[in-house]
């Protein structure tokens, strides 16, 4: 287990000046553009793939980095250049992800080159989750996969919606009910190959912010797919359900649920490094315009009104990036979170992101409410932190029941 640290080693700091070299060369030039068409840069994700940051091993290399601090490293550089941009290129880790935690070793060396193709002809992936009326309720879903055992195929059936790349992936990920009796132990995960029949791109979202990141309904109607395609495999899944179904009969369910939110722990300070390169990149841009802006005869930065508010931002991105790190740490090295401490530095770096990028704009005045200034973009951008993966009152509510012990509602 490695030693919790704040200090990135050589090779992560070659890493994170790499990444800010990309961020800054070759994601913020393209990122107005991108954003105003509203559109999946696929350029940008071919460049990206060229150098090796849109890749497998890239992603793993980081994901599995034992001090925690590579994932989240890396996550803030990106969305330091462009929260749009940056999630169009990590998109399709959430599905790889869901492949390497859940799949067959066979299934992973399928599958997953397949979600990112080659630098000459880059693939995304979708991972699909959400519901329109199952999305911080994930024991709400009603998306059922029904197993046809004279075939050996899966009949998936429901839609899906938030899904980055719905649609226009070349390998979607889906989570759907198998046992409704089980809540979200009853949950299993689906490949669904390239050109299935049945799966289709339903409403593309035209959103607020991260415009350049495509966001789908993806329609499943009756969708087959081989028993190969549920991730971890037929035997696996019937005595997962077994133990569910004996564990909910001695906790009388809610024990299902509290496991489900367990799961989502996790993942959560990855969004936060999402938080916390958006926020910073504000700051950054605040900082530097405060410092070269004269008005009556000095430098807005003289005046304490605006020095004290770069004060509160800095110190709170670096406070939530810290929230974020720690997690991770945690994360890696199977830390248990006793406090939420996945949540906590999600709620935190969210928050924070939304309230560092109003004070950008709100410090360069006129100028930072056009969409001439990136501060403008970074401010709609940040919005969706304290939505998705969790909105923050769900967040909330994981961790007060969490340091309470009580179930509060």
């Amino acid at each position: 287990m490695a030693e919790f640290t704040m200090e990135l080693n050589d090779e992560q700091k070659e890493v994170r000046d790499w990444l800010h070299g990309f961020a800054a060369d070759v994601m913020r030039p393209a990122a107005a553009e991108w954003d105003e068409r509203e559109e999946t840069p696929w350029p940008i994700i071919q460049e990206a793939a060229k150098l090796g940051i849109y890749s497998l091993d890239f992603y793993a290399n980081q994901y599995f980095d034992q001090t925690g601090l590579g994932l989240p490293m890396a996550t803030e550089e990106l969305f330091w250049g462009d929260a749009g941009i940056a999630l169009s290129i990590m998109g399709t880790g959430l599905a790889a992800v869901g492949v390497l935690a859940n799949g067959t070793n066979e299934q992973i060396g399928t599958w997953i080159p397949q979600m990112y193709g080659t630098p000459d002809d880059v693939k995304v992936a979708a991972f699909c989750s959400s519901e329109p009326d199952a999305g911080s309720d994930v024991a709400a879903m009603r998306t059922r996969a029904v197993y046809d055992e004279a075939k050996d195929e899966w009949v998936i059936n429901g839609t899906k919606t938030w899904a980055t790349n719905g649609g226009i992936a070349n390998v979607h990920v889906v989570v759907a009910v198998v046992d409704p009796e089980l809540g979200s132990k009853g949950h299993a995960s689906f490949i669904i190959p390239p050109n299935t029949e049945g799966l289709s791109q339903g409403q593309k979202f035209q959103k607020h912010g991260i415009r350049a990141s495509h966001t789908a309904e993806v329609i499943l109607d009756n969708v087959r797919v081989p028993g190969s395609c549920l991730l971890g495999g037929k035997e696996k899944l019937d005595e997962r359900l077994a133990r569910s179904r004996e564990k909910a009969k001695k906790a009388g369910g809610e024990r299902v649920k509290n496991a489900a939110m367990a799961t989502f722990e996790a993942s959560r300070p990855v969004v936060g490094a999402m938080a916390v390169g958006t926020a910073r990149a504000a700051y950054d841009y605040a900082l530097e315009y405060a410092k070269t802006r004269v008005q009556f005869g000095r430098p807005i930065i003289d005046n304490q009104g605006v020095a004290f508010q770069l004060a509160d931002m800095r110190t709170s991105v670096d406070a939530a990036r810290l929230l974020v790190w720690r997690a991770s740490w945690m994360a890696v090295n199977g830390k248990p979170f006793n406090g939420a401490e996945g949540s906590q530095s999600k709620l935190f770096a969210s928050e924070t992101a939304k309230k560092v990028t109003a004070q950008a704009v709100q410090i360069l005045g006129g100028n930072g409410f056009t969409r001439e200034y990136p501060v403008e973009r970074m401010h709609r951008d940040a919005a969706i932190y304290t939505i998705f993966e969790g909105t923050s009152e769900i967040q909330r509510l994981v961790i007060a029941r969490t340091i309470s012990g009580v179930h509060i509602r």
